[in-house]
């Protein structure tokens, strides 16, 4: 509906959710404003009970001359591109992302969107487009993987705007938090920081202060000052998650003082360590789906761990573990143990609550692991605490997380 028009009457609001004809108990008449909106919302939703797609435009009630309406097998699918076309007319930038998940939900409508170009360009691209193309992977046709790259290349140039000073602020004050010396050589003071820290030991007389606590940093070690190991699940579930995963882990992998690796896995384990340079190149290239085999994938990662009380790794899984349980908790202990700090994020997104194993949850938990869902705005703060080594279940609870177990 455009800004010039009226705001909806509250029964025409309950005509366009109830979809009319035997349905409707409104007696409403849509006025011609809004035909156009309930053509596009019938098109959708009607799908879901008839199995037909069924898309001419607004004012032709979803019904043309054969072969015109989107519901036949032509390759340029002209119903499914005009309604993309047209849902951006009607609604907001949001409400088109829940109208297109909703239509890729259905593998028929999902390749009639996804496999032919000229429709893809059509789309809101957004996360969840993004995971629906990694779901794909291969089976994406050649004419179509420029316009999926450039898909997951604008999303993720949007996340990157959005997240990645945040992060390379957080992850480095906590760095230089972490290397701050309170006993300093004179060559390594720093001395906006120990004015500050001295305020309150002015001395007027003299017009100046008296140092009693020295604040320094200590000298830049060649070797990365903490080791990060992000350590994803790729079964079909955690497609958002890995989204951000790769975001995050390529900003991480700019930073001078920060080792990160990246590893996915399903019931197969992919180190992608060399492609967080290019967050485009790796994204494109996983395919979702598969098994979980979560102990091979931390197996791996413990070979990787050569400083444990320097190093940090982040698990992203629902622990819905098809591999060894035993040989899994009895590797996770043994990480906590030697120092590692092993972090288990059920989910990485904005998607609310994750279903998860809560079995598993618990018993990751009773060793100290910090066991809970994150969001992606929360999440720098959460690699700077762990970096300041901080109670990372109580940084969580007094950020109203709720920490499973």
């Amino acid at each position: 509906m455009s800004k010039e028009e009226k705001p909806l009457e509250e029964l025409e609001k309950w005509r366009l959710m109830l979809g009319g004809d035997e349905a409707d108990g409104t007696d409403v008449k849509l006025r011609p404003g809004l035909q156009g909106v309930d053509e596009s919302l019938t098109a959708l939703y009607d799908f879901e009970i008839k199995g037909k797609f069924k898309y001419n435009g607004p004012g032709k009630g979803g019904k043309g001359k054969k072969g015109s309406g989107g519901g036949g097998s032509e390759g340029s699918n002209p119903g499914i591109s005009r309604w993309l076309g047209d849902i951006r007319k009607y609604f907001p930038s949001s409400v088109v992302k829940v109208m297109q998940n909703d239509a890729m939900k259905h593998p028929e409508l999902q390749k009639k969107m996804l496999f032919e170009p000229e429709i893809l360009e059509k789309a809101e691209a957004d996360v969840h487009l993004v995971v629906a193309l990694m779901e794909l992977g291969k089976l994406i046709p050649s004419k179509t993987k420029d316009t999926a790259r450039r898909v997951v290349q604008k999303v993720v140039h949007e996340l990157m705007s959005k997240l990645e000073q945040k992060m390379v602020n957080a992850v480095s004050g906590a760095l230089n938090k972490s290397a701050r010396k309170m006993r300093p050589r004179h060559n390594e003071i720093n001395w906006e920081a120990t004015i500050k820290k001295n305020l309150k030991h002015y001395q007027k007389k003299y017009n100046s202060i008296i140092p009693e606590t020295l604040v320094g940093y200590g000298r830049k070690s060649r070797r990365s000052l903490k080791d990060v190991i992000m350590c994803i699940d790729q079964s079909g579930s955690m497609g958002t998650s890995l989204v951000y995963s790769g975001i995050f882990g390529a900003v991480m992998a700019s930073l001078p003082n920060v080792k990160t690796k990246m590893v996915v896995f399903d019931t197969q384990i992919v180190d992608l360590t060399e492609d967080l340079k290019d967050p485009v190149d790796l994204l494109f290239g996983v395919q979702l789906g598969g098994g979980t085999d979560i102990n091979g994938a931390v197996q791996y990662c413990q070979s990787l761990i050569t400083k444990a009380e320097e190093t940090i790794m982040v698990l992203i899984t629902d622990l819905e573990e098809g591999g060894d349980q035993t040989s899994l908790f009895r590797r996770c202990q043994d990480l906590v143990d030697a120092g590692v700090q092993l972090i288990c994020l059920l989910a990485l997104s904005d998607e609310g609550s994750p279903s998860y194993d809560q079995a598993h949850a618990e018993r990751l938990s009773a060793m100290g692991v910090p066991v809970f869902a994150c969001t992606p705005d929360v999440f720098p703060d959460l690699m700077a605490a762990a970096i300041e080594k901080q109670d990372l279940k109580r940084w969580a609870g007094d950020r109203g997380i709720v920490v499973k177990c």
